[in-house]
């Protein structure tokens, strides 16, 4: 069943609490656009490089450079808008967020706090248990990224690099709508496949090309219920919010931890504090970083040297025209013309590139769900077993389809099948030129099947007395069939004939 509202009530029960509590979750996403250049320069965004290799003159905050906007970086964003249902803003602003860090050498980001370019939109979020949500968001800006600061390398000093500066990033700002630590990692991983999909965000977690903070309050079920009726987030209780969260399943901790904290204070007759938290995966809990910022502590204004930023409907609509077939609509479509189930069609989508191999493969097979059950059963087990991708698969989709259609062809069985496999997969080939080459072709002579059907009853008496008296025991007779055609025999064919031998 599909739960596709997004403010029905979910009590989390917490261990060792006194009450049912409502975990209230928000989610600011930070996405790095795929870009080759910088929001405001033309640097390279390329990863790895050099420390301050990649640094334009307006990077660095130098007198007198005025940042200059990359259409590239606005494309990506209303792309993105586009591919999560938003409502896209023709006209929109930059600001800018003051305050000082040593890696920010303009001494403030150039933001979208007013007018930012991507409005309301919303995610489908599929959950372990097979219901789904929806996910509102609020609202998806513009602005720079800061730079790094590195306190490792001398015991003295730190040390700053400023490659990331002026990194264009879209910070997605969802609803308080997400109710648990697993709807909040399955949201972060619904929006990075929306955006790979898009070609607008590369997902890398690990390099911190995205990465999420995370707001968690808990209030009682009666004040969540007033938050419905009302709209007043003051129902929703205190908030915290933990910065810069890069795992999945370091958010599903963080969240665990800070919602214990915060019930423990509550119920102790404390008040939780507004404030900034980050989380130590050491240790598994959230600490105080600072406390929490608002709007006006950053001293907002209008950028001076940026006009508003217009853009034109014919150019959102020709964007809006090429976007590709996305996840929800690609999985649909599978089990529509494929017949596949809701799991394999959603493992199959889970990665754009195992999607398009598996339609390869059913190009080549024309069996979907044969081809279905062969790349995630026997592929993705290898591969995953030996710790590989689909982008290393050492056997090809027109291979694997080659493979599936020898076997609906009935010129090979499924066991022969899985010894082609392995053959094709350790070292390649043409699984029709391999079938022929080493005699693995299925026997689908009747008469050679009838002869070894009749030598096996001749030889086993009292077996086929057993048959007689209970059916089931003619599976015994199918085997040594199979054993003594090497598993080439037709086994449809077998089972026929030793029925039709033994009148059952």
């Amino acid at each position: 069943m599909l739960d596709l509202s997004y403010d029905s009530p979910k009590p989390k029960v917490i261990a060792g609490a006194k009450h049912d509590w409502e975990l209230v979750i928000g989610m600011e996403v930070h996405a790095q656009v795929a870009t080759r250049a910088k929001l405001f320069s033309g640097a390279s965004t390329r990863f790895g490089a050099e420390p301050n290799a990649n640094v334009a003159f307006v990077d660095a905050g130098m007198p007198g450079m005025l940042p200059v906007i990359n259409e590239a970086c606005v494309a990506q964003a209303v792309r993105t808008g586009l591919g999560l249902k938003a409502e896209i803003h023709l006209t929109s602003a930059f600001d800018r967020k003051n305050y000082f860090y040593p890696d920010l050498p303009q001494g403030y980001q150039i933001s979208q706090l007013y007018a930012p370019i991507v409005g309301e939109g919303e995610v489908l979020v599929e959950l372990g248990d097979g219901t789904a949500r929806l996910v509102r968001i609020e609202r998806i800006h513009l602005e720079q990224d800061a730079g790094k600061s590195i306190h490792d390398m001398d015991p003295a000093l730190s040390f700053v690099d400023l490659n990331r500066t002026g990194v264009a990033l879209m910070e997605i700002v969802s609803r308080p709508d997400i109710r648990g630590p697993e709807e909040a990692a399955a949201y972060v991983a619904k929006l990075r496949q929306i955006m790979l999909y898009l070609g607008t965000c590369d997902g890398n977690m690990q390099n911190g090309n995205l990465r999420a903070d995370v707001n968690v309050s808990v209030c009682l079920p009666s004040a969540y219920e007033k938050y419905r009726e009302t709209g007043d987030f003051s129902h929703l209780g205190t908030r915290c919010e933990i910065k810069n969260m890069n795992s999945l399943r370091f958010i599903q901790q963080a969240i665990e931890h800070e919602a214990r904290r915060q019930i423990a204070i509550v119920e102790g007759g404390g008040k939780v504090e507004q404030e900034t938290r980050l989380y130590d995966p050491d240790k598994g809990e959230t600490r105080s970083m600072r406390s929490k910022e608002e709007a006006h502590d950053y001293r907002y204004f209008p950028d001076p040297d940026l006009l508003p930023l217009e853009i034109e409907q014919a150019w959102v609509d020709d964007i809006a025209a090429a976007l590709p077939e996305l996840p929800d609509a690609k999985k649909a479509r599978f089990i529509g013309d494929y017949g596949l189930s809701d799991y394999d069609a959603s493992v199959l989508t889970a990665d754009l590139d195992a999607a398009h191999f598996f339609e390869a493969t059913v190009a080549a097979a024309g069996d979907g769900k044969l081809a279905a059950n062969w790349v995630i059963n026997e592929l993705f087990g290898r591969l995953k077993k030996e710790d590989h991708d689909i982008a290393d698969s050492p056997v090809s989709p027109d291979q694997l389809g080659k493979i599936i259609k020898l076997i609906t062809s009935d010129a090979i069985s499924g066991k022969i099948a899985k010894d082609l496999f392995e053959i094709v997969y350790t070292e390649g080939g043409d699984p029709d030129d391999i079938v022929e080459a080493r005699g693995m072709k299925q026997v689908t002579d009747t008469g050679a099947i009838e002869a070894a059907v009749d030598e096996i009853i001749a030889q086993n008496p009292d077996q086929v007395a057993k048959a007689k008296q209970n059916p089931k025991l003619a599976g015994w007779f199918v085997g040594q069939v199979m054993k003594a055609t090497g598993g080439k025999a037709n086994p449809k064919a077998v089972n026929e004939i030793v029925s039709e031998k033994l009148g059952l």
